[in-house]
């Protein structure tokens, strides 16, 4: 199977590294022209993902159209804020894409402006294609190396060949699991970022193993009534893309949400470490776009709020985690 991924940032790169060992033939294309130079001479991506070789059967492409005609399933690694734009560069060349039969979408995130998931965005974007999602707990550098994950691939009835797909994309390293819930898939990949702050928030103020185990719990909760809420199946949310990449994200070292709420919880400012760094931590514009979405419509969402209070109104971290503990006394 001919596979084109987009977006060559470290979970893109892990990806082409998996798909390569599935035995497909596979083309990683960088957002930037000097990003595929570098990567296709020193056969690393030393930018997002260093240590691991690409093998020379990973065709690293420059431009979009040439790798588009020979694609038969493409990868949209893009950052979240990116797809809608990744998505237009994509349709003035579908005409010649005459064997592309898929979109997978790999981002985690909502739009901003629209507080659209991935899957409403390429829906709007490229109308034309049959779209899914794969998403799960996936730490790049695992992927990359080969060791044993497991991932969602959510497809809606526009993909007949699910089965197919589903088993293209499997091996001894990476399993995956076939899913028709496309907006509980989204959902769970979103909100867990946000979860994952929390998390680092209190391992940053070193509040104990205690205080997190009942944060994580209390967070699962509300992620499976906000997702219910917000169009979702219940059951996706304890499955791979809810709980399964909540735990995950919460607990490595490797999470960049998680490590973002850390330093926050160190006392750093959370626009300053925004600023500083190059790789995305999609938590924080998820955590805007969901306070927006619940105000909307009305949704209570008492961790979610004070996450956002610390990222956007300066809320003290200290301060916060009181303001969960004294809220009213109720049920479990």
């Amino acid at each position: 199977m001919n596979c084109c991924i987009l977006g060559a940032g470290a979970w893109g790169t892990a990806m082409a590294l998996h798909l390569d060992r599935c035995g497909h033939s596979v083309t990683l294309v960088p957002r930037r022209m000097e990003h595929a130079l570098e990567i296709a001479s020193s056969r690393e991506n030393r930018d997002y993902l260093a240590g691991y070789t690409l093998p020379h059967g990973i065709q690293i492409g420059c431009e979009i159209e040439p790798v588009l005609m020979e694609a038969e399933v493409i990868f949209l690694a893009c950052p979240s804020k990116a797809l809608r734009t990744l998505c237009q560069s994509i349709q003035p060349h579908l005409s010649s894409a005459w064997q592309l039969k898929l979109c997978l979408i790999m981002c985690k995130g909502l739009e901003l402006e629209s507080l659209k998931t991935p899957a409403e965005i390429v829906a709007q974007e490229l109308p034309s294609l049959a779209c899914g999602v794969l998403s799960g707990p996936t730490f790049a550098g695992e992927v990359a190396a080969g060791k044993p994950t497991a991932v969602v691939l959510a497809v809606g009835n526009d993909c007949p060949q699910a089965e197919h797909y589903q088993e293209a994309f499997s091996n001894t390293g990476l399993r995956a699991y076939l899913s028709d819930d496309v907006r509980g898939t989204e959902l769970g990949g979103t909100l867990k970022n946000i979860y994952a702050i929390g998390s680092g928030l209190s391992d940053g103020l070193q509040l104990g193993d205690n205080a997190k185990a009942a944060l994580l719990t209390r967070s699962l909760n509300e992620m499976v009534r906000l997702g219910a809420l917000l169009g979702a199946r219940e059951a996706t949310f304890f499955g791979l893309s809810g709980f399964g990449d909540l735990v995950a994200t919460c607990s490595g070292a490797w999470s960049r949400n998680r490590t973002f709420g850390e330093r926050i919880g160190q006392g750093e400012k959370p626009q300053k470490i925004i600023d500083s760094q190059k790789t995305v931590v999609e938590g924080y514009r998820a955590v805007e776009c969901l306070h927006q979405l619940c105000a909307t419509k009305k949704i209570e969402a008492p961790i979610l709020s004070v996450i956002h209070a610390i990222l956007y109104e300066s809320l003290d971290p200290k301060a916060a985690m009181q303001q969960l503990m004294t809220r009213d006394l109720k049920t479990e």
